[in-house]
């Protein structure tokens, strides 16, 4: 989805031609494309192309980096690609780009095709994942991002609120502030970030924990949230398990 959107973001101005196919592949070592950086085997090939303006050399060395955008203000974080490309990774895949200035871009993602009997200790789709069924906040201005952690969450029959807007979910806390049993917070937002979100809440409820999720290591640490009572911090691209895990960590520590 978010690659389909920057593909209509990208041919918004003059219009063009999005496509979209699905094929399986065979990759062999006299035939593995040399920016795939995949063992032989057989793959499921995503294409995703657009006839837009292309991407030059400077932004595609950039183009995974958390945080990066070439959109103007307000319209974008840069955040989307780098949770595709974790995505991506978390299932043993890879993505490769190519693009021409004029002529548009495409992404290529291959994916491990998986048996349904398989067994393979390598690739754990099916894994049991720890759950519960708390009511959590989930507060980041990323909307793919919200979409893929509360997706995650519900399906571990968690009761997930969801906001784009931290003003908006600190105005949803204080009418109710004991509906939530935890906040999970980007910490770069406009107008509230994370840390600010952090303190509002706390002024209400000391006791609730909270999660903040960033890009950036040099943003903020471990040692930084610990000085504000918050309970964990999170690194993106935040993978399934990982939330997963941190999360009822967090909440049952919370018990103690």
């Amino acid at each position: 989805m978010n690659l389909c959107t920057n593909a209509y973001y990208a041919m918004r101005e003059s219009g063009g031609v999005l496509d979209v196919s699905l094929t399986q592949v065979e990759l062999r070592p006299d035939n593995l494309l040399r920016k795939v950086n995949l063992p032989s085997g057989s793959y499921v090939k995503l294409r995703i192309s657009d006839t837009g303006s292309g991407i030059d050399n400077l932004t595609m060395d950039r183009i995974f980096d958390p945080y990066f955008t070439t959109k103007p203000k307000g319209e974008g974080t840069g955040m989307g690609l780098a949770v595709v490309h974790g995505i991506i990774k978390s299932y043993f895949g890879d993505i490769i780009v190519h693009s021409e200035i004029g002529k548009g871009t495409s992404f290529q993602i291959y994916l491990p095709v998986v048996d349904d009997d398989t067994t393979s200790s390598r690739i754990e789709l099916n894994e049991p994942l720890p759950g519960g069924h708390e009511k959590i906040m989930i507060v980041d201005d990323e909307a793919l991002i919200v979409q893929i952690n509360r997706k995650t969450l519900e399906n571990l029959g968690y009761r997930i609120s969801t906001y784009t807007c931290s003003e908006e979910a600190l105005d949803a806390f204080r009418a109710h502030p004991e509906k939530f049993d935890m906040v999970i917070t980007d910490m770069s937002m406009p107008k509230i970030n994370g840390i600010q979100l952090a303190k509002e809440i706390f002024s209400v409820r000391p006791d609730l924990p909270i999660i903040i999720c960033t890009g950036f290591s040099d943003l903020i640490n471990e040692e930084t949230v610990e000085s504000f009572g918050i309970r964990k911090l999170v690194m993106k691209p935040i993978l399934r398990k990982t939330l997963a895990l941190t999360v009822r960590e967090v909440l049952d520590n919370n018990r103690k």
